[in-house]
């Protein structure tokens, strides 16, 4: 069973996030320059939240609110699901669906060390199976 660790060391160990108090403009400034869809909310050390393009669309565009004059803690989701680097991916891809999220902070010994999205768990697996395959055929044919 393929584990989050696994998964976290194939990928850039660069965490994204801004503080509680930017603005959701500035946030979304961020993610457009960096390219991701989910942002962490930190203070100090300590997670508060995530905020995504959903939270984007549902908590600001429909109701009303402006992306200059809205502070990023008001719309991010305080508290979000988490996996450490001992769960399975089998364990994310649960949660993702059960859940309807595409993103889970990786915690480890209280500190946030990454994070994983759906995409990222998706690609892994396809990889792995592809590696399991070529070693499968590679014995069959020897």
């Amino acid at each position: 069973m393929k584990t989050v660790k696994q998964l976290l060391s194939t990928k850039s160990a660069e965490i994204f996030s801004v503080s509680a108090d930017v603005s959701v403009l500035d946030g979304l400034q961020v993610m457009m320059e960096k390219n991701i869809s989910a942002l962490l909310i930190m203070e100090e050390r300590k997670l508060l939240g995530i905020f995504t393009e959903r939270d984007y669309a549902r908590k600001i565009i429909l109701q009303g609110k402006t992306s200059v004059d809205t502070p990023i803690h008001e719309v991010m989701t305080a508290l979000p699901i988490t996996v450490s680097t001992a769960d399975s991916l089998d364990h994310c891809m649960q949660t993702m669906t059960d859940k309807h999220i595409r993103h889970l902070p990786v915690i480890q010994d209280e500190e946030l060390i990454g994070m994983v999205s759906i995409g990222d768990v998706v690609k892994f697996i396809i990889e792995d199976q592809k590696q399991t395959i070529s070693q499968l055929e590679s014995y069959i044919s020897s």
